[in-house]
């Protein structure tokens, strides 16, 4: 979807095309699957990358950048995101993609933009 009408006949850019991308409210399987699907070189690098499944499932959403443009702060992952993430890379049920330390973030961010494609 390119654009939405609104008003009276306003023609205004879907918010996911903007500048400042969001995650869409509505996810499709089939965009979960494309976009959110650790693939196992990606999975291997970042289990050798991270110290628990907390960084493991935080680092794998990091994975958006891709799609957004952008890292997205962990509590704009939309939930439906992160469980997809949580049940492919087979982490407990219950496990939440947090960060100690500002500091493991920025190292998070740095890492994805070289890690596996």
């Amino acid at each position: 979807m390119l654009s939405i009408v609104w008003g009276l006949g306003w023609v205004v850019t879907s918010i996911e095309r903007t500048a400042y991308p969001r995650f869409k409210r509505l996810i499709t399987a089939h965009e979960l699957h494309l976009f959110f699907s650790p693939i196992r070189d990606e999975l291997e690098w970042a289990a050798d990358a991270t110290d628990c499944d907390e960084h493991l499932l935080a680092l794998m959403l990091l994975k958006s950048y891709r799609r957004m443009g952008c890292f997205p702060a962990l509590e704009d992952v939309p939930e439906m995101v992160v469980d997809f993430v949580r049940r492919a890379v087979e982490l407990p049920e219950g496990t939440l993609p947090v960060y100690r330390a500002e500091r493991t973030a920025k190292h998070h961010q740095a890492w994805s933009a070289c890690g596996p494609a």
